[in-house]
């Protein structure tokens, strides 16, 4: 069956990739990116393989969030499958205008902002996949917050990517799994991604190895028991969470400060 699939960060690299695989198996691509020349060179390129919709919006922007889960809720009345696979490590503008942590906004705020908007559209079997990573770090809150802690690019990518692993985590004990089951998911360390090889200099592993997990998380896997666990790409297995993925005080101190600081109730 046909499933309406929303992927973020989709005009480069394991985004890319996973909706061009996903198009040829029939499936409709609802791609969102940041640029637009790349949008429109996106939909050009992929029209004739399949249904294709493109979203244009700048994740680290809360009104840009806000705005991308409106216009999808405008053009459909139910999604399949939301994809989180944005994400940013290396960028010259550390803080956004609202004296965030992009890392932190871009990997872990615009996701959960997003899901929390469309979870109306996700009712009935409907998944969330939120590609995070083997780096992963305990999350200092302040640092979460904007409160003037300084982190390396490395520091607040592992630590954001935690964070979507903890969210994840607890929606996923929230939310119905008969209503939509959450994911999370490292598709493979140190892949051929444009974000890879700007941090580290490397060409890195084919990013089919990522595209093929995502497309099999989004499509397969049919039991809500895979709900809130994590799936290793590395070890090609769903493994054990970090530690403070399974601190029941430690994920609703996160998701409070998420929700204070987006102004959730």
């Amino acid at each position: 069956m046909s499933k309406t699939i929303l992927i973020t960060g989709a005009t480069d690299g394991i985004g890319l990739e996973t909706a061009k695989k996903l198009l040829q198996q029939g499936h409709t691509i609802l791609a969102h990116g940041r640029n637009e020349e790349k949008l429109n060179k996106l939909k050009k390129e992929l029209a004739t393989t399949g249904k294709i919709e493109t979203y244009l919006a700048d994740l680290s922007s809360k009104d840009a969030v806000l705005y991308l889960a409106k216009e999808v809720a405008k053009n459909h009345s139910s999604i399949n499958v939301l994809i989180n696979n944005a994400a940013v490590l290396k960028t010259t503008d550390v803080v956004t205008t609202d004296g965030l942590d992009v890392r932190f906004v871009v990997n872990t705020l615009a996701p959960y902002l997003l899901t929390k908007k469309l979870l109306p559209l996700l009712k009935g079997s409907g998944r969330v996949i939120n590609v995070a990573s083997a780096a992963q770090a305990s999350v200092n809150f302040h640092a979460l917050s904007g409160k003037a802690i300084a982190l390396t690019d490395m520091e607040a990518y592992s630590q954001s990517k935690l964070a979507l692993i903890m969210w994840s985590t607890t929606m996923s004990k929230i939310v119905d799994p008969n209503e939509t089951i959450f994911v999370s998911v490292n598709p493979g360390s140190l892949l051929g991604t444009k974000m890879v090889k700007e941090a580290f200099n490397i060409e890195g592993k084919s990013i089919s190895i990522g595209a093929d997990i995502l497309v099999k998380l989004a499509i397969h896997y049919e039991s809500t028991t895979i709900s809130g666990k994590y799936f290793d790409n590395d070890l090609n297995q769903f493994r054990i969470h970090h530690p403070d993925a399974l601190d029941k005080q430690r994920c609703h101190d996160l998701l409070k400060t998420m929700n204070d600081i987006l102004q959730l109730s």
